[in-house]
């Protein structure tokens, strides 16, 4: 049996408060909407009750911040892709920002199981003024279980409309990719977070993040194993690679607080979920 799953998330900023509104198909939905900074930005945690996908299930996952809106969006655990016959287990993920508006897309991370045949489809549109925090974590395997991914194969995609794309392929056969030192290197857990800005970025705040992001890579033990750059004017990308997912998002953790302060004069106030 197949899971077919879709969501469409709908913010508005209604008298200086950011209110979320959603339909759904599926087991798919929203968790209590909270406030724990004040009524502009609206956090909400994402909630697929299967837990996981299997060959043939999709999810589909629809956001939409409208102009000065400011939302931030998380969930309560990993979404697993776990071991298929043949068909392609699909997340599908577009967020859509307007003019002026605020996203934070913090998922946890994805787990590929031993045998999985999985795509995990990030897609994002900005419009001038409007701006995106956002991180994608990739476990291969259960490394503490001794479960390692040692077969079947995952695609990740990540595309920003005329901007960005990175689009590649982890074929557990391919030892060359996941072992060599110009590949994953031997590590479990691939980690990126990025800023993505509908508008161009001064060079000034890009160096400014970019110092910040480096001054929390010095002071981190990945800090080896990661590195920050600006591609272009819309852009900042911070990649990681890790022996296993908690150092990988303790990483981003830091990160994104430093970006929210250096980008948006914001402190980081975490999600009550990631404290549970």
């Amino acid at each position: 049996m197949t899971w077919h799953a879709a969501l469409a998330l709908d913010y508005t900023l209604e008298s200086d408060r950011s209110v979320a509104r959603f339909v759904h198909d599926g087991p798919l939905r929203v968790l209590q909407t909270l406030y724990p900074e004040g009524d502009a930005i609206c956090h909400n945690v994402l909630v697929h009750p299967p837990g996981g996908l299997v060959g043939g299930d999709t999810l589909d996952i629809r956001v939409n911040v409208g102009g000065g809106a400011h939302a931030l969006v998380t969930t309560p655990g990993a979404t697993r892709f776990y071991r298929s016959e043949g068909e392609l287990a699909l997340q599908r993920t577009q967020l859509r920002l307007q003019a002026g508006a605020r996203m934070e897309w913090l998922p946890l991370e994805s787990i590929l199981y031993n045998g999985c045949r999985g795509e995990n489809r990030l897609s994002f549109e900005l419009d001038p003024g409007a701006e995106l925090l956002a991180w994608d974590i990739t476990a291969l395997g259960l490394p503490h279980a001794d479960q390692p991914f040692a077969r079947g194969s995952f695609c990740q995609h990540i595309e920003m409309s005329g901007v960005w794309l990175e689009r590649g392929v982890i074929d557990a056969g391919d030892a060359r990719l996941l072992n060599s030192p110009l590949g994953l290197a031997g590590q479990h857990c691939m980690a990126s977070i990025f800023f993505a800005a509908g508008s161009a970025m001064t060079r000034e705040r890009r160096e400014s993040a970019l110092d910040c992001a480096r001054q929390r890579l010095q002071a981190h033990p990945l800090g080896t194993m990661a590195g920050a750059t600006s591609p272009n004017p819309q852009l900042l990308v911070l990649r990681a690679l890790a022996p296993q997912v908690e150092p990988a998002l303790d990483l981003l953790k830091s990160v994104w607080a430093a970006w929210r302060q250096c980008l948006w004069d914001l402190p980081a106030q975490q999600p009550r979920i990631w404290a549970m």
